[in-house]
């Protein structure tokens, strides 16, 4: 643009803005009260959406009842006919324009069919603006990326952009060297927007393709993702700085000042996150694994970076801080194998035989579901002692499925227990205890001496 041309203040590239947005109002009126093809041309537009909401009307159940029958296509592909299925009268309407505007452009002047190449133009933009803005899961950041691509592809079809970018390139506030304007502020944000939404596509991808390798343990798999995702996002806000026009070098020194800052009030949280990369580092834990902390039994549904999260059998999801898992002793049920030993202890009376007791132990353990046999697996009864009014036994057995639970198995195997002892009449001892209430003139005089005393 010529430098001799450009206005002086905000208040001349307003007026400029206001003339040209007025201008083409002007038309825009002319265009529906003037006589002629300008006429013609918005009741061909009005008859192309009424023909197009008809289509709908009768073409939706069938288009309906073909969407039904794709069941094998991919999410994705079904999310995207989903969208196309709600706006239905859009994208009849996209066909008829278009179709009507090539055909016009052919057999007609271009100026007979000018206003129908416009409102095909817009109605494809707002097709598009709409799928894409799917992509976007946060409802007001959609809402803002919809409404403002809208009026862009609106402005692009009225050939307004040149005059809304010279107004907002004048709106700017000064900071010593560094010049804001909105229009930069506005190119920031959309293209921010737009990072943000393909680094996150791009990690979702990268995360379950990493987790579809079954070369890469779990712990990896994630150590993995999380990185991808930090160097995606990482990325997108170094392009946000360099946008704006901030100098990079003298924020980094303004950084590493208040990181020290910062560091002594976040130890904590630091240390979670040194915690997270360490845990997945050295592949103590991963998803999957059954462990147990203090009071919490569960398996690790995920690792986060500054927490694990568990979830136990009553359904409760605890998050627990990675440098718990550091600094204090936790059992992994199934960190090297999904073997785990259990012990049952129990006892039967002096009158019963010991080797009876155990072969009825060992084919009642036999018969209860998940409970593992033969080879190093094979249940096992031992007697651990006399005790005072029982020969005591344990049983020990193996299962490979942790993540069932332990309690439910113990529960059964002692039911188990229960009915060969029962068919088999070997009797479970408890203790007994006798009183004896002593009568008689002296016992009562030692009593009463006993009171006074």
């Amino acid at each position: 643009m010529n430098q001799d041309l450009l206005p002086d203040s905000i208040s001349d590239l307003y007026a400029n803005m206001t003339a040209a947005f007025f201008s083409q109002f002007q038309n825009l009126i002319e265009l529906v009260v003037t006589p002629g093809w300008r006429q013609y041309q918005i009741i061909i537009i009005v008859f192309l959406w009424m023909l197009a909401f008809c289509l709908k009307l009768m073409t939706q159940s069938r288009w309906e009842d073909w969407a039904r029958s794709r069941t094998g296509w991919p999410k994705w592909r079904l999310r995207i006919l989903v969208q196309l299925m709600r706006r239905l009268t859009l994208v009849y309407f996209v066909i008829l324009s278009w179709g009507l505007y090539l055909i016009m452009q052919q057999v007609t002047w271009p100026s007979r069919s000018y206003l129908i190449g416009v409102f095909a133009t817009l109605a494809v933009a707002w097709l598009v603006i709409a799928l894409l803005a799917r992509l976007v899961r946060n409802r007001t950041i959609r809402r803002i990326f919809k409404w403002s691509m809208w009026i862009y592809a609106t402005l692009v079809a009225l050939g307004l952009t040149d005059d809304v970018a010279d107004f907002l390139d004048g709106v700017a506030v000064s900071i010593g060297d560094l010049n804001i304007t909105a229009l930069g502020i506005l190119k920031a944000v959309l293209l921010i927007g737009v990072l943000l939404t393909l680094a996150r596509i791009g990690a979702g991808a990268a995360e379950r393709g990493l987790k579809s390798n079954d070369d890469i343990s779990p712990s990896m798999q994630v150590l993995l993702a999380k990185g991808i995702q930090v160097l995606l996002f990482g990325a997108v806000f170094m392009a946000a700085i360099r946008t704006l026009g901030f100098d990079l070098t003298g924020i980094a020194l303004l950084s590493g000042a208040i990181g020290v800052g910062i560091g002594f009030g976040l130890q904590k949280v630091v240390s979670n996150l040194i915690s997270g990369i360490i845990i997945l580092m050295d592949r103590s834990i991963k998803p999957g694994d059954v462990i147990s902390l203090g009071d919490t039994f569960g398996w690790i549904n995920a690792l986060g970076a500054r927490y694990v999260s568990v979830v136990t059998r009553d359904g409760r999801e605890y998050l627990i801080p990675n440098e718990d898992l550091i600094t204090n002793q936790v059992v992994n049920w199934s960190h090297s194998d999904r073997f785990v030993r259990l012990d049952l202890d129990f006892g039967t009376s002096y009158g019963d035989d010991p080797h009876k007791v155990r072969a009825a132990a060992i084919r009642s353990v036999k018969t209860v579901n998940r409970v593992l046999s033969g080879g190093k697996h094979e249940p096992v009864c031992h007697i651990t002692g006399f005790g005072n009014s029982s020969v005591d036994y344990v049983l020990r057995f193996w299962i490979s499925d942790p993540t069932k639970g332990l309690t439910n198995i113990r529960g059964n195997i002692y039911l188990a227990l229960w009915d060969a002892f029962q068919s088999e009449n070997i009797s479970i001892p408890f203790p007994q205890r006798e009183v004896r209430l002593l009568g008689g003139e002296s016992d009562d005089a030692d009593g009463q001496q006993l009171a006074k005393e």
